[in-house]
Formats: C-alpha cells, sequence, structure tokens
C-alpha cells in the first residue's frame, strides 16, 4: 500500500470497495456524507459512481476503472488523468474566500 493511503472503516467506503456502486450512489442521493479523503481507489470499479460532493482529496485512483463516474467539479480532468495513469493523488481545487 501506498503510504498515507487509506483503506477506511467508513460504511460508504466499503460500498465502494465491496463494489456496491448502486447502493453507495442511493445512500449518498438520500443524503449520507461521504468523506473519502485520502482513500485508496487504487484498480477498484468505480463505473458508474456519483463521487459530485465528496472529499477526495489526496486519494489515488491508479487504474481505476471509471466509465461514467461523476467527479467534484472542484478537480481537473487533468488531476484525474494523473492519478488514473500515474497514480498520483487527487489534488483538490478549494475556493478562497473574499474579503469582507
Amino acid at each position: 500500500m501506498t503510504k498515507g493511503l487509506a483503506i477506511s472503516n467508513d460504511p460508504m467506503y466499503q460500498l465502494i470497495r465491496e463494489g456496491k456502486i448502486e447502493e453507495f450512489n442511493a445512500k449518498k442521493q438520500s443524503g449520507e456524507y461521504c468523506n473519502l479523503k485520502g482513500c485508496d481507489f487504487r484498480s477498484l470499479d468505480l463505473r458508474g459512481i456519483d463521487l459530485r460532493g465528496s472529499l477526495l482529496d489526496g486519494c489515488s485512483i491508479d487504474a481505476a476503472k471509471i466509465f461514467g463516474t461523476y467527479f467534484p467539479l472542484n478537480i481537473l480532468a487533468q488531476e484525474i488523468l494523473l492519478s488514473l495513469e500515474h497514480g498520483t493523488r487527487l489534488r483538490v481545487i478549494h475556493e478562497k474566500k473574499q474579503p469582507e
């Protein structure tokens, strides 16, 4: 395992690891919290999963199957491609707050 990547005990993450994508999507759509920060998604089948709104900073999707996957808008396509092909960790763009 790459240093720092987590195999979390979080129930939502475990659904993904077990390939229960429809159940994951249904729970997420019903409002289930989804913090996947730093989790290991390497070589998993993520096809059709909806990760919009999920916290994915620091995750790796190296060699994962991502056909039809929705990613959060704050992750650039280039970041996804680098992680998919080279195992880099996803970097999230954080909005800067405007001074009042």
